[in-house]
């Protein structure tokens, strides 16, 4: 069993995308069920307590700050499953890059964008560093430089951002760092970019990436 956590949102388009995505990774043949580390019922100690046997949680974060690394092992400890194990987060795996950069083309980017890699943001120095590996390993993918913007938080925002890659007259393409709608991503539209990629959401590559972190959490545990 998977339990796959979110981080959660009031906009319904948020729990929609989870929702699919939970579907797709439960097509290829492992249960799951979906958490909410914030905003959204039912939480982790909620779901694991409804769950017999044991469990995995995959953090669907892409960036391990305050809910990765306190609020869902919290949750976890709280609940009455014993044999819940936590998996890592998302981070910056070479799975959500390349459905980043799928994400971007089928906005329109095009050779000649100026790239921003746009990203919620975390007062954590280790999150912060995670979207910064995200944005080279892109860079890598389309072979031109990636800067880096944030919806919240951290600095630079993603309208400074934007602002300072269009001074330079070049059109604007914003990769979004998310996984799905809500607020955030309405921020990445009102920096009003050229081009702007949708969330990560349920891409193919994210199926896989839950499916290998389940994997590798239930090789651990048999180690």
């Amino acid at each position: 069993m998977i339990v796959l956590v979110a981080h959660g949102t009031r906009d319904p388009e948020g729990p929609r995308a989870i929702a699919l995505l939970a579907r797709r990774v439960r097509a290829r043949g492992v249960p799951v069920a979906v958490a909410y580390a914030d905003v959204r019922a039912p939480d982790v100690t909620t779901v694991l307590d409804r769950v017999r046997g044991p469990a995995v949680v995959v953090p669907a974060f892409l960036a391990a700050g305050y809910h990765v690394r306190t609020d869902v092992p919290a949750q976890i400890a709280a609940s009455r499953n014993g044999d819940a194990v936590l998996a890592k987060p998302f981070g910056p795996a070479p799975e959500l890059v390349a459905a980043a950069a799928d994400r971007l083309s089928q906005a329109g980017h095009t050779p000649g964008d100026a790239v921003v890699l746009a990203a919620a943001g975390s007062r954590d120095p280790r999150a912060l560093a995670d979207v910064g590996t995200a944005a080279r390993s892109l860079a890598g993918r389309l072979g031109a430089p990636v800067r880096v913007g944030y919806a919240a938080t951290a600095e630079p925002r993603i309208t400074d951002a934007v602002a300072a890659v269009r001074a330079g007259g070049a059109r604007v393409a914003v990769a979004s760092w998310l996984l799905a709608p809500g607020l955030f991503q309405r921020r990445l539209a009102e920096a009003a970019p050229d081009v702007l990629a949708e969330p990560i959401g349920a891409h193919q590559a994210v199926v896989d990436l839950v499916l290998r972190r389940y994997a590798e959490a239930r090789a651990l545990v048999r180690a």
